[in-house]
């Protein structure tokens, strides 16, 4: 397929799939008169990459998971490695929104007359230091 159809089968801009070629997430495919010519799994492939972009995911992420993949590759040792660090940052931005849900509902309750009461009546000090620790 042409890379316009394969970019709107993914919802994607052609740019999109230069630049995986180009990250090397996505094999160069070969040419037919100058214009690229994609299988019909590297729809498959372009998928995986988007959902696992929009799971967090780095490019580098994807790439290594990607790299050397086949078909009758087993993905389960490198799918284990990435999402057991994958959990623990998920595991860090649950807590952070949990403290910044915590933090904001105690704002809509605030009948403070200056902020300074407020930073004092909340605790927002070290709610604040909390949430700055917890993101590093």
């Amino acid at each position: 397929m042409k890379i316009g159809q394969l970019a709107r089968r993914a919802s994607l801009n052609p740019s999109a799939i230069r630049y995986y070629e180009k990250r090397g997430l996505l094999a160069p495919p070969h040419r037919t008169g100058g214009q690229r010519r994609y299988p019909t799994d590297a729809l498959d492939r372009v998928l995986l990459i988007r959902f696992a972009s929009d799971m967090r995911f780095t490019l580098s992420e994807i790439k290594l998971f990607l790299s050397g993949l086949r078909d009758n590759t087993p993905v389960g040792p490198r799918w284990k490695k990435l999402a057991a660090r994958k959990i623990a940052e998920v595991d860090q931005n649950i807590a952070r929104s949990l403290k910044l849900k915590t933090l904001l509902q105690g704002l809509l309750r605030c009948h403070c007359a200056s902020l300074h009461q407020c930073v004092r009546a909340l605790g927002l000090s070290e709610k604040l230091l909390s949430l700055v620790r917890v993101t590093k």
